[in-house]
């Protein structure tokens, strides 16, 4: 087994067991939301049925029997543990009997479609703004980082709660909720598409303006370091246009962006959760606070374990790319041996 090989084994194991506690937790931490959601279930058959005294007790004991809650904890957390080997995320107890897996198919889509756009511009338009910010310095610079250290320090919430407020209620432009109007079937027509555009502009403007903030903040911080290097005076030296230096400097400032680019997309799952909730956007976000407020816990570790596995997935492929373009990382490695 070569350097890389065992570094790249090393780095496995210790992955796979940050997985295995994050399993653990995820099926623990739920349990600890006070209330059974068997009696909540029960207590909504009661009032929209009528149903009372022993007819309750039956459907009681068949829920329970049913999602595997009369067994002793450890007997659970086995038979979870089996499921999620095989790709199962068991079934929902607020949306009995949906499968959790459909549920997440459902909602992943919709935010895919709103976070990995908004990461990718925010970080395009964030990238070029602070290496500008940076080089012309100035009054551009006061203005560009003042603005981006404002937003990238305002949660994506808040600004969500702001833009909901002036552009749906004040100036009531946009819809307030919904990734559609209610009643509606999602098709392929020109009125569906500019429905869902609609639905979809404050969401977008919440996040990508917040992500533009961070990364300008973070790539001006590199531009200023790497401006001091020789190879910028040695440039204007020899009469390089702007156009060309401001290039080498964002050339030779993009590795820790890239890392932030690629732990943006892993987690992008997880990132931004409460936009959602608070536009009622149906993706994730929504059916995770959902499940919360109904103490559905295999949608809760359903959704807690996608954005594991994607946060893990992404610092993984990050530590490989590493070992593959870093030749300090593999000097280390043959070190050790």
């Amino acid at each position: 087994m070569n350097t890389f090989q065992r570094y790249i084994l090393n780095k496995l194991l210790w992955y796979i067991a940050a997985f295995l506690v994050a399993a653990s937790l995820n099926f623990f931490l739920p349990r600890l939301i006070p209330g059974n959601p068997v009696d909540t279930i029960v207590a909504q058959m009661a009032q929209s049925g009528g149903t009372e005294g022993e007819a309750r007790r039956k459907i009681y004991q068949t829920y329970m029997r049913e999602f595997g809650l009369d067994k002793p904890l450890l007997v659970q957390f086995g038979t979870y543990l089996s499921n999620l080997a095989h790709g199962n995320l068991g079934t929902s107890f607020g949306n009995y009997p949906a499968k959790v897996n459909n549920l997440i198919a459902s909602s992943l889509p919709w935010t895919i479609a709103l976070q990995l756009p908004a990461i990718i511009i925010g970080w395009i338009l964030g990238n070029i703004l602070g290496v500008l910010a940076a080089y012309r310095g100035g009054a551009f610079d006061r203005v560009a980082f003042v603005g981006s250290l404002a937003l990238s320090n305002l949660p994506y919430y808040c600004l969500a709660v702001l833009l909901l407020y002036l552009f749906s209620v004040a100036i009531p432009i946009f819809p307030s909720f919904g990734g559609y109007n209610p009643g509606g079937t999602p098709n392929l027509s020109l009125t569906f598409m500019l429905d869902v555009i609609q639905h979809y502009t404050l969401p977008f403007l919440s996040l990508v303006l917040v992500l533009i903030g961070g990364q300008a903040v973070g790539m001006r911080s590199m531009a200023i370091y790497e401006l001091s290097a020789d190879y910028v005076g040695y440039m204007r030296g020899l009469g390089v246009g702007d156009g060309r230096v401001v290039r080498s400097i964002f050339r030779n400032a993009m590795l820790p962006q890239i890392t932030g680019l690629a732990l943006a997309i892993g987690s992008l799952v997880g990132g931004a959760l409460l936009t959602e909730v608070v536009f009622s956007y149906p993706g994730i976000g929504s059916t995770l606070f959902t499940a919360i407020r109904q103490n559905d816990y295999p949608v809760v570790q359903g959704v807690t374990i996608l954005v594991t596995v994607a946060v893990l997935g992404a610092n993984f492929l990050i530590d490989i790319g590493y070992g593959l373009i870093d030749p300090r990382i593999r000097s280390a490695q043959r070190g050790e041996r």
